[in-house]
């Protein structure tokens, strides 16, 4: 059996793929905050199917982290097949306003983590013919509103999965995933004016599920012939300028 490392697991879109890949994955669910949610579901889990789910704690706001995590992972079941890089901080940082503070966390946890967690787990995944699956955004791309540090944040993360698609070609597979409207940010409120604007763009006029995105990851995790792509789970929204 395979074994998957998915950051951020604990909560909305890391949780709903970790729980989809367990479906024929171990999986390992990284958490940074959210302990007690992270071990809920690691119980879930193993009441599921006994040993397939362990939680492991990590800031990831160094390069430090990201190898401590890369070894333990690596080491707790033999080796990682599939790295899952979904944890992101999300939040506004209009021009004027915006400090260093959230430029570090913006960028750490979006582009830098992905990157040294990549570099640290390269081994095991190519020993095992593994994969990448980043978790990015449709704003990489088309920029949203006062978000400028997050926006560039997933735009390099999404440059790092072609750049990796190559560096690591033929033993690892790289490729990530651009939710659209699947779930309105915990941390700020949208209206429902703002809300009818956002389904308006959308050709399918509704939002998305955590489903989406799960499956989404689970079929790019398998074995195949897709190497360095974005896969867009929006709606349409992206036809849309």
């Amino acid at each position: 059996m395979r074994n998957a490392l998915i950051t951020g697991a604990a909560a909305r879109l890391g949780r709903a793929s970790a729980r989809e890949l367990h479906r024929d994955h171990r999986v390992i669910i990284h958490y940074r905050h959210s302990a007690t949610a992270a071990e809920e579901l690691v119980d879930a889990l193993n009441r599921l199917r006994p040993d397939s789910a362990v939680a492991m704690q990590s800031d990831l706001s160094t390069a430090a982290d990201c190898d401590q995590l890369a070894q333990r992972a690596a080491a707790h079941w033999g080796g990682v097949d599939v790295l899952v890089n979904n944890a992101s901080a999300f939040y506004p940082t209009p021009i004027g306003s915006a400090d260093e503070r959230a430029w570090d966390e913006l960028l750490g946890s979006n582009l830098k983590a992905p990157f040294f967690l990549s570099q640290a787990l390269a081994p095991s995944l190519a020993r095992d013919h593994g994969c990448i699956i980043n978790m990015v955004d449709i704003h990489a791309e088309r920029p949203m509103p006062q978000h400028t540090i997050y926006c560039a944040a997933k735009a390099g993360l999404v440059m790092l999965t072609k750049s990796l698609a190559l560096e690591l070609a033929p033993q690892v597979r790289v490729n990530a995933v651009a939710p659209g409207a699947i779930l309105w940010p915990e941390q700020e409120a949208v209206d429902d004016e703002s809300r009818a604007k956002i389904l308006a763009r959308i050709p399918l006029a509704r939002t998305g599920s955590e489903s989406d995105i799960a499956r989404t990851v689970r079929f790019l995790a398998e074995p195949s012939y897709i190497n360095g792509q974005v896969i867009a789970v929006d709606g349409g929204r992206s036809l849309n300028t």
